[in-house]
Order: C-alpha cells, then sequence, then structure tokens
C-alpha cells in the first residue's frame, strides 16, 4: 500500500520507499526523499521562480534515465506550471518548484532537477552566468579546480564575483550573479572568456566540444547560458554510481584540491555541510549582489 503524507496541507503518494535505487551504497528511494525533506530550504532558494526540467531516474541511475522539460503526466492542479519560449513553437510549459509540496512531489518521480540561467518572469534574461568546467580523462577535480582559480581572477577583473559547486559528476560550476541580461549577451560574453581562458592555459583548457579535443584537458562549456539551456540545481542528487550532489564549496577546498576525491560529496555529507557552512550559494538568490554584465567588446560574438 502506498503511504499517503501530507506537506503543507497537501497529501502526497510517496511510493517504493524501500526501493533501492543505488546499489553502489544500498541507497533507497525513502532516503533520498529524507535527503531532500532536509535540505529543503536552500533548494528551494535556488528553484525558486526557476522553471526546471527533469532527469528521471526512476529504476536507479543503471536503470532507464530520459530527460523532460514537459510537467510529467499526472501533474498535480496545485504545481505552479510556467508557459516558457520555446524555438520549436511559441511557448512550452514547464515545472516550477514552489514550495515544499512540489519539491517531494517531484522527488517521489525521482529526478535531478536542472534550472534556466532565467527567471519566469523574465524569460530569456539571465540573471546568472554558468561555465561547466568538465575534465576530459585522464583530467579530473583538480585540473578543475586550477580553471575555476583562472576563470575567478578573469571574473573578478570585470567586478564580478564567482561561486563554485561541484557537478555532482566529474567536474565543477562556476556561477556568478547577474543583473538582468539577455541571454545572447550572457553567452557571449561566456564564450569570450573560455577563448581566452584556452589561450592562458593551452595544456589545461579547450573551449569547444569536439570530443577528439578534450582527453586531459578541461572543456570550458560556455553553451548551458543559451536561454533554451539548463544546468543540473545546487543540491541535487545525480543519477551517477553513487548518490553524489551538486554541492557549493568553498575557495579554499578550490585552493586546497590536490587528489580527485576531495570534492566528491555523497547526500549524507550535505547535513554537516550546511550546519557548517550554510549556503555558500546564497549571493546567487540575492540580487543586490548581483554584477552587470561587462559591455561586449568591439567585435565580440
Amino acid at each position: 500500500m502506498t503511504p499517503i503524507t501530507e506537506v503543507e496541507g497537501r497529501s502526497l503518494a510517496l511510493s517504493n520507499l524501500d526501493k533501492v535505487l543505488y546499489a553502489a551504497t544500498g541507497t533507497t528511494k525513502g532516503e533520498v526523499l529524507h535527503y531532500y525533506a532536509r535540505t529543503a530550504a536552500p533548494l528551494l532558494a535556488h528553484l525558486a521562480d526557476r522553471p526546471v526540467s527533469f532527469l528521471r531516474y526512476p529504476d536507479g541511475p543503471d536503470g532507464q534515465r530520459f530527460f523532460t522539460k514537459n510537467p510529467p503526466p499526472g501533474t498535480p492542479d496545485w504545481v505552479r506550471i510556467a508557459d516558457v519560449p520555446r524555438k520549436s513553437a511559441d511557448t512550452g510549459r514547464q515545472v516550477v518548484v514552489a514550495d515544499l509540496a512540489s519539491l517531494m512531489w517531484a522527488a517521489n518521480l525521482v529526478v535531478e532537477f536542472h534550472t534556466h540561467q532565467w527567471r519566469a518572469e523574465a524569460p530569456g534574461h539571465a540573471d546568472r552566468l554558468v561555465f561547466d568546467l568538465d575534465p576530459g580523462a585522464p583530467a579530473g577535480a583538480v585540473e578543475c579546480c586550477a580553471v575555476a582559480r583562472w576563470l575567478r581572477g578573469r571574473l573578478g577583473a570585470d567586478g564580478l564575483d564567482a561561486y563554485v559547486k561541484t557537478s555532482g559528476a566529474k567536474g565543477l560550476h562556476v556561477l556568478v550573479p547577474l543583473l538582468p541580461a539577455p541571454a545572447a549577451e550572457v553567452s557571449a560574453y561566456a564564450r569570450e572568456l573560455a577563448v581566452e581562458a584556452e589561450a592562458a592555459l593551452p595544456e589545461l583548457v579547450v573551449h569547444r566540444m569536439a570530443r577528439a579535443l578534450r582527453p586531459g584537458k578541461v572543456f570550458v562549456d560556455h553553451s548551458q547560458n543559451a536561454a533554451a539551456k539548463t544546468t543540473a540545481a545546487p543540491y541535487t542528487v545525480r543519477a551517477q554510481r553513487e548518490p553524489t550532489v551538486s554541492t557549493p564549496v568553498t575557495w579554499d577546498e578550490i585552493e586546497r584540491c590536490d587528489a580527485p576525491g576531495q570534492l566528491v560529496f555523497r547526500l549524507d555529507d550535505l547535513a554537516g555541510r550546511l550546519e557548517r557552512y550554510g549556503d555558500l550559494l546564497a549571493p546567487l538568490t540575492e540580487r543586490d549582489r548581483a554584477g552587470r554584465l561587462p559591455r561586449p567588446s568591439p567585435g565580440a560574438g
């Protein structure tokens, strides 16, 4: 029998709580839901007013995985839905996870949460810039940290504050809070910096996606700033072999990183980190901390 739980006055059917999702650690669906309930406050702050896409993996990371932007069948009528622009149509519709009940409903579907860099109130106007640092073996976390440090300095030269989290997979995400700007302009600026990073660190960085270029280097992926693209949200559990989490980290941790495993965090690690540090990415949600996108360079783009 599926248990019915009341969350903020909403009745939720939470199913298969004893089901093992992560065979490598024996982590059950119930433990994943418990994690989301405990981490709801900072996660909801980063999901607020952002249309989400879901990477669903109902049978765990070794089972079928599928990406969806549209509201899943059976979405309750109390879950917020936003109209969003789509290339292939005038508008599309996506879920906005606005409260704890919506978060637990979505988590029960077994999903990764992915968000745009813009809010539903201003589609296509990014209030966040992101670089996804993706290492090609044998490069790993140590090399990503070196690139993140360079990007932090370069962004700082333009008066922008950078923050960093693990992707929850192999790499890092470097994020910048912005005063809203057209996604095309943010994308052009991000590409410009990725090209500069490759010029400054040619043995370490590649700015193009071609896999033949990437072994032993860090791909500075600037493409997720495009209006249609999404990035794994802070605190989302990932569909990896183990229940790793996209985890905010300090710049001191980035400086000290000298081994790949130092920046791997699983869902059991997050309560202690939040107690110690609070939400290290809170400035991304504080509009008075946002920086102004620099004027485009002559001939940029």
